[in-house]
Parts: structure tokens; sequence; C-alpha cells
């Protein structure tokens, strides 16, 4: 059982923007390791502390077998374009067709204090633009064209009406076309 449960779509905490950490101490270092359980169980390859209802500036993440955390991130500089298939752990079993940057350079802070600045592109670059729009309150669903609105609506309200989580993963293109995964 993961130690937090995760905030879905409809959830208020979700659409607020997470305050600056202040202090890093022994609370946040097991607030960081909570997560990583949560995040990993859940399964996921990003976790922002909104998700889990802990309204403060920062995130895990596990791509590529390098773990880490990121407090008080933000975007120094973004070019280029790359869509991709995005998922969230708060808007489960669906993938929407999005365009991102695709490098970033983002700096922030590690559990020691240090600045970080990390060079990223593609699937790394779009978790931590992810990431980095719970902390602002802003969920993928605010990045998606008219017609994939439309059809996240209907697949969310489903979901919804059979009180269930999603046993299979739907994509929802450009266009409004929603494909099994």
């Amino acid at each position: 059982m993961p130690p937090f449960s995760i905030r879905v779509i409809g959830d208020p905490v979700l659409k607020q923007r997470a305050r600056e950490v202040t202090d890093i101490d022994g609370t946040l270092v097991k607030l960081v390791d909570d997560m990583f359980t949560t995040m990993y169980e859940a399964p996921g390859i990003g976790l922002a502390a909104p998700q889990i209802g802990v309204q403060k500036r920062l995130f895990v993440y596990d791509a590529d077998g390098d773990p880490g955390v990121l407090i008080n991130p933000e975007v120094k500089q973004a070019e280029g374009e790359w869509g991709f298939n995005e998922g969230c752990l708060s808007v489960p079993g669906l993938f929407f067709e999005i365009v991102r940057p695709k490098r970033i350079l983002i700096t922030g802070r590690d559990l020691d204090g240090n600045e970080k600045e990390i060079e990223a592109d593609e699937l790394l670059g779009r978790l931590f633009q992810h990431e980095l729009d719970h902390l602002e309150g802003v969920l993928l669903v605010e990045h998606l064209t008219d017609e994939q609105k439309k059809a996240a609506k209907r697949e969310l309200r489903e979901l919804m009406l059979d009180g269930r989580r999603p046993s299979d993963a739907k994509v929802v293109r450009a266009d409004g076309t929603i494909e099994h995964d």
C-alpha cells in the first residue's frame, strides 16, 4: 500500500499553485521518500507534491533509472517542439497527443539545498514540464485541443459514472479520435 493516495481530476487541490519550499529538513526528506514509493507503486515516472495533496513546489522523477527530486523548479529556456502521447497519474487511463517544447533548461534545488541545472529533451524534458504544470495548478487537460477536450470529458464522465479506475489505456488524438493503447 503506497503511503499516499494520488489525487485525481476534479480534486480542487490540483488547481492551486503550490507554495515555495523554504526549509529543507528531515520532514521534507521523508515526504520525498514517500513520494517515490507512491510514484513507483502507481506506476509512474514523475509525481508532484500537489498530486498527493501537499502544496509544496517540488516533484520526484525517474524516467531513465536516475531518480531525482527538484525543489522550487523553474524553466529557464525552452526550444523546439515535440509531440508525444502524454499521460498523468491524476487523469488515469487517458493519454493525450500534446505538443510541448522539445528541449528545456530547468533549475531547482536538491535535498541537500544545492542548486541544480538540468538540460533535458524529449521524454525527460516533457516530464519536467508536466510536473512543473502541477506546481502551477495546471492539469494536462488544459493543453488539449477543443476536440480532445470533448472526447476526454466523455471518457472521464463514463469512468466516474462507473466508479472505477480504467483497465485499459486510451489515447485521445489531437482531432479528438480515441484509440485503445
